[in-house]
């Protein structure tokens, strides 16, 4: 699934190829109608002049599709390293579906930007150049984000490069969508989930406390009177809050054309997925104090977590249905003044 990219990279490629091979064939086509007022044997003209330029047609065809070769090659290292990671750290499992929903954008929209008049751009050969710059010091300083984040910096580069800045534009979302599926640098985690232990374990103690439980908090341990509870690192919401947020962004693409109502779900999904992290720590609070804190593990672990998310979706989705009856009673009252 994440080597659904390459697909795509390719039709973009080919799409781009298209515009240079359709530019170069104007500036011919000109080129041949200026020499044909000049010669009255326009007909040998041409021929010879279109197969002098025949064999640059060949070649700009040929560099333009071993690129996505290319790119395999060069950061197939990466992204295997990429899936390993998405496949052994439960807070990037939603990385899997990042470019099959990426992919399924272009694809569907596909009528849209392959319709734009193609105006390859040189300046994406910068952007191309610095993309590599980064895989390379990426290799070199073992920095894995660097060398991924490079990845989407090149695609957006060739898209320029090949295709022009309207294309970029018009495929700007499903590129940049594409940064959800690379993992976070370890220094932006850990400073990440410290801070979600801390409000997770305080919204816990304090949701407790108000359902008559004495709880007494110290950092991110929950004493409570026949058990404690650690707030670890795994319990932060980190991986509910990276997954949520992805899927918001998604949700508000596909459901929402405005573009304020597509950033306000993606802002609240944020403090809704806190929120609904330290809804499920008031849960698994309860059932240790009445059934031991071993309730908390396997199956009742996975079902809270699934069902807690899923109440934070659905809370994204009532977030959404507010915005557009409050838009429908601010549009119906400015029609009755």
């Amino acid at each position: 699934m994440p080597y659904s990219i390459f697909p795509v990279l390719n039709y973009l490629v080919w799409l781009g190829m298209r515009g240079r091979v359709e530019v170069l064939e104007g500036d011919n086509v000109r080129s041949l109608k200026s020499r044909g007022n000049s010669h009255s044997d326009f007909g040998d003209t041409t021929q010879a002049d279109y197969l002098a330029w025949e064999p640059s047609h060949v070649v700009t065809w040929v560099v333009g599709l071993s690129l996505p070769i290319l790119v395999a090659i060069l950061y197939a290292p990466v992204i295997g390293s990429m899936v390993r990671q998405w496949w052994s750290d439960p807070n990037y499992g939603h990385a899997f579906f990042v470019p099959a929903f990426a992919g399924y954008v272009l694809w569907s929209t596909r009528d849209r930007w392959s319709s734009l008049p193609l105006r390859p751009s040189n300046s994406g050969l910068a952007l191309m150049l610095f993309a590599i710059a980064l895989r390379i010091l990426g290799m070199l300083g073992a920095e894995l984000f660097m060398a991924r984040l490079s990845l989407v910096v090149l695609i957006a580069g060739m898209t320029l490069f090949l295709a022009g800045r309207q294309a970029l534009w018009s495929v700007a979302f499903p590129i940049g969508y594409l940064l959800f599926m690379i993992p976070l640098p370890a220094i932006v985690y850990y400073q990440l989930t410290l801070p979600l232990q801390l409000w997770a374990s305080r919204l816990g103690a304090t949701g407790l406390v108000a359902l008559g439980i004495h709880t007494v908090r110290e950092g991110n341990l929950l004493f409570l009177p026949n058990c404690t509870l650690n707030v670890v690192e795994a319990c932060s919401g980190i991986r509910s809050l990276l997954s949520l947020l992805a899927a918001a962004v998604a949700y508000g693409y596909l459901a929402e054309r405005s573009m304020w109502k597509r950033l306000v779900l993606a802002v609240t999904s944020i403090p809704i997925a806190i929120a609904a992290n330290g809804l499920r720590l008031v849960v698994i609070g309860v059932l240790s104090y009445y059934f031991g804190p071993s309730v908390d593990s396997g199956f009742v672990h996975v079902a809270l977590g699934l069902g807690f998310f899923a109440l934070a979706f659905l809370s994204v989705l009532l977030i959404h249905r507010l915005l557009g009856l409050h838009l429908r009673t601010h549009n119906s009252l400015r029609s009755s003044l």
